[in-house]
């Protein structure tokens, strides 16, 4: 590895060759005894976003400030709040897909697990089917099963390549008679949570938003009997049911509140041909600030390959959120990062993520934040950008050597642009220009490709 001085600033480089919508509008009244209950009569701007939540973005536009759980782990909460779903099983192998259609019977539904929407519709690289998939056998089963266990599958909500899917999720098909959308989020607008229901519920919810009913309450109250006459008004729901209706929705705002979720989507939650209510799909998703009240879930989250790197770097104190580029990016503060962002896309680059030291990184977090950019297969360069206000950028320095002498050197350009305290210390080799490193990191970067 040796060091060269250009425009300002300090390259390191690799000492081997190679190396939707309309504004709809609302009436609004004021229930008795409730200060946060209206009524809507169409739909309103945002019901979208709320479909669009968090576990279905995909990793280029992860809302960093929640977390999600898989299908499975969503019923077994809604079993622990009393809310009906069916007896499920987990299974990790075609043989053991077979297995468990043997005894539950069949028709039954398999379901492959990823962090994403769209499964019904979406296609696995291996078959070109979809992820929710009907079996009339134990054979069927197997069949299908060898084809979506290790295979990745494409939605419109994951990455171009697809999330690999490592488990699937099989229960006894139920009758449906009809489907319903329900969920429970946050109106940002309106700084309160809100319910979102609509009869024609299922895989078209997207495309069907002028039929979501909103409906405001209050955390403290819940579903009062002035909403959940509403409610059956609405929907033409029979007494009968509505006890049950009225129990689920009320346990579901039990659970977003204890729970700290931003959301709790039930799609479809049906009426089968018998006549009973369950719940068919969930999909939660959680405050990550609040993770430390909710040890019992942090336990249950699992990460794919692309979440990895944020997790790694989440124990380590720093913030990382993976971008579409292929530059990586080192800086101290959130502000920096976005400037830098800019800067680089103004050049004509693209950033492969950002990544916060903060105040209080040391050479070893350092470290392995060099370590977590380089394992990243598409960066083909890294941009270390550090304003030295706590963080000393002479620490900086060493830790940069220090990290590319344990690696052998760096196998990808690296472009370092430092000012504040201690740079003199850090880098004699001329002033700090934030410009010129913004312009050299993709330079290096075009080279390379």
């Amino acid at each position: 590895m040796w060091l060269e001085r250009w425009g300002g600033c300090c390259k390191l480089l690799p000492t081997t060759e190679g190396s939707t919508t309309s504004e709809p509008q609302f009436s609004r009244f004021q229930a008795p005894d409730s200060d946060s209950f209206s009524a809507p009569v169409e739909n309103e701007e945002s019901e979208k976003e709320a479909i669009h939540s968090a576990d279905r973005h995909g990793p280029f536009t992860r809302h960093v400030r929640q977390f999600s759980l898989l299908e499975h782990h969503s019923h077994n909460l809604l079993k622990q709040f009393q809310i009906p779903v069916p007896d499920g099983f987990v299974v990790k192998s075609p043989e053991a897909a077979r297995d468990v259609v043997y005894n539950i019977g069949a028709p039954s539904v398999m379901k492959a697990q990823i962090l994403a929407g769209g499964r019904g519709k979406g296609k696995y690289n291996s078959d070109g089917k979809g992820g929710v998939r009907i079996v009339d056998s134990p054979d069927e089963a197997y069949e299908n099963a060898s084809n979506m266990i290790g295979y990745s599958l494409v939605t419109k909500q994951t990455p171009p390549d697809g999330l690999p899917v490592n488990k699937l999720y099989i229960y006894k098909s139920v009758d449906i008679a009809q489907e319903f959308y329900v969920a429970i989020t946050f109106d940002r607008e309106r700084y309160m949570p809100v319910l979102l229901m609509s009869d024609d519920g299922g895989v078209n919810i997207e495309s069907n938003v002028n039929q979501l009913q909103r409906f405001w309450f209050n955390l403290s109250t819940g579903i009062t009997p002035e909403i959940a006459a509403y409610i059956e008004a609405q929907f033409g729901f029979s007494d009968d049911d509505m006890g049950m209706v009225t129990h689920i929705l009320r346990q579901l705002v039990k659970l977003f509140r204890e729970k700290d979720a931003t959301l709790l989507e039930l799609n479809p939650f049906v009426r089968t041909t018998e006549g009973s209510l369950i719940c068919i799909d969930a999909k939660f998703n959680f405050d990550d600030s609040a993770k430390f009240r909710q040890p019992e879930l942090v336990s249950l989250e699992e990460h794919s390959a692309e979440e990895k790197d944020e997790y790694e770097a989440s124990q380590l104190g720093l913030s990382y959120i993976r971008l579409d580029g292929n530059i990586g990016v080192i800086v101290n503060g959130a502000g920096l990062a976005m400037a830098t962002n800019d800067l680089v896309t103004l050049y004509g680059g693209n950033c492969a993520n950002f990544l916060d030291i903060g105040g209080g990184a040391t050479k070893e977090t350092l470290s392995k934040a060099f370590s977590i950019l380089q394992g990243d297969s598409r960066t083909k360069a890294l941009f270390i950008n550090i304003y030295g206000g706590i963080v000393r950028c002479d620490m900086i320095a060493e830790s940069i050597l220090a990290a590319a002498a344990a690696m052998g050197g760096f196998s990808i350009p690296v472009v370092v642009r430092l000012q504040g305290t201690n740079y003199e210390k850090g880098f004699k080799l001329g002033k700090a220009d934030f410009d010129a490193a913004a312009k050299k990191i993709v330079e290096l970067t075009n080279n390379s490709s």
